[in-house]
């Protein structure tokens, strides 16, 4: 596919702008509910949104995204209210007041899909494209309404920067602080509904969650501080979008939401097998390094403790004697001789002056306290 067809065919240049702003709110947004540790608020609100556009659907008779949008906010953030007020109100915990909201949400939703496609009116028809998504359906107006959508959860995010920080760490110093806790929660809540309820269209109520979570998760994995985390997530989310597009372009027959989703996964794997501080593989090398450095120096302790009995420290013993440590190999001898922490003489071993003082700090330091 020739790059210019990005800037000059409406269609793919309409998408394409559309998933990538899609992309960059939902990491953006994604970041505080994967720190707030509440990864299934994506889904449920989600999978609540499906009753609130049947019902615009039901009221108005009319497929006009903007009506139904309205009627997804509006049920999404119900179906906060309730998660919020059953875990306030009784003794249950957040995950299980969002699998009850979800359930019975998405299952309420499914049963007016049903009812409304076996009506006469066949303005009904295409409803269901709000379950899978269709970003072929994107509008100029859909991706100005994304735009706008984003530039105020950007602006808001701005002004309350420091409270939102305060939430998300110690929201006890925070109540402390006298800020208003209760609001900022809701705040936060309300920006994440509306990135869900936009992205319906594109992504759909199935694969919403994974659009919200895995930029965010992909961030997460490179830095420790909030706001390179947010940065990542809203650039690895527009990448997500940009890629997904172009694949889906590029082929027949591949729907453009799973298509992002599974690029979006890919940036998943990629950080938590090669982020520096928390990759599997950096981890797992840094294991192998502290066990030799480990093995080298018990190999150390082992032949300080032959040496200190000795008047000379220099004075050879032969290489057989290490044998009966376990820890022993040619290569740690190798390695030790390289620090310049023993010299070999053909089969013997001598302790040099700096291999002996850093044994004797090692012992020092294994010495317990009186």
């Amino acid at each position: 596919m020739d790059i210019t067809q990005y800037f000059t065919d409406y269609t793919l240049r309409t998408i394409t702008l559309g998933t990538a702003v899609l992309g960059a709110i939902c990491g953006m947004l994604g970041s505080f509910a994967v720190l707030r540790k509440q990864s299934l608020l994506g889904d449920a609100i989600s999978h609540a949104a499906l009753p609130g556009i049947a019902i615009a659907f039901l009221i108005t008779g009319a497929k006009d995204s903007n009506v139904l949008l309205l009627g997804a906010l509006v049920s999404g953030l119900i179906g906060v209210f309730w998660i919020r007020g059953i875990t306030t109100k009784t003794h249950l915990k957040t995950d299980t007041a969002l699998g009850l909201i979800l359930s019975l949400f998405f299952g309420f939703g499914m049963l007016l899909l049903t009812y409304i496609q076996k009506q006469p009116n066949a303005n009904q028809a295409g409803l269901d494209k709000y379950l899978f998504g269709q970003a072929a359906t994107l509008v100029e107006s859909d991706v100005l309404l994304m735009v706008i959508v984003t530039g105020i959860s950007l602006l808001v995010m701005l002004l309350f920067w420091k409270e939102f920080k305060l939430l998300l760490f110690d929201k006890n110093y925070a109540m402390t602080l006298g800020f208003n806790t209760r609001f900022i929660d809701g705040l936060i809540s309300f920006f994440i509904v509306l990135a869900i309820v936009i992205g319906l269209q594109t992504v759909g109520v199935v694969l919403m969650s994974a659009m919200l979570l895995a930029p965010a998760a992909a961030a997460r994995q490179w830095t420790n501080r909030l706001s390179t985390m947010v940065m990542l997530a809203a650039i690895f989310g527009a990448f997500s979008g940009v890629f997904g597009t172009a694949i889906s372009a590029s082929q027949n027959n591949l729907s453009t939401g799973p298509v992002i989703v599974l690029v979006a996964a890919i940036f998943v794997i990629v950080s938590f097998l090669f982020s520096p501080e928390r990759g599997i593989i950096f981890k797992q090398i840094r294991l192998i390094k502290n066990r030799r450095d480990l093995q080298l120096k018990k190999t150390l302790y082992f032949m300080y403790d032959i040496v200190r009995d000795h008047d000379d420290i220099s004075r050879p013993h032969a290489i057989r004697i290490l044998n009966s440590f376990q820890g022993f190999t040619k290569k740690t001898l190798s390695k030790l001789e390289e620090k310049k922490w023993i010299t070999i003489q053909g089969q013997n071993w001598s302790m040099t002056e700096d291999g002996f003082e850093t044994a004797a700090n090692l012992y020092n330091n294994n010495l317990p306290e009186s």
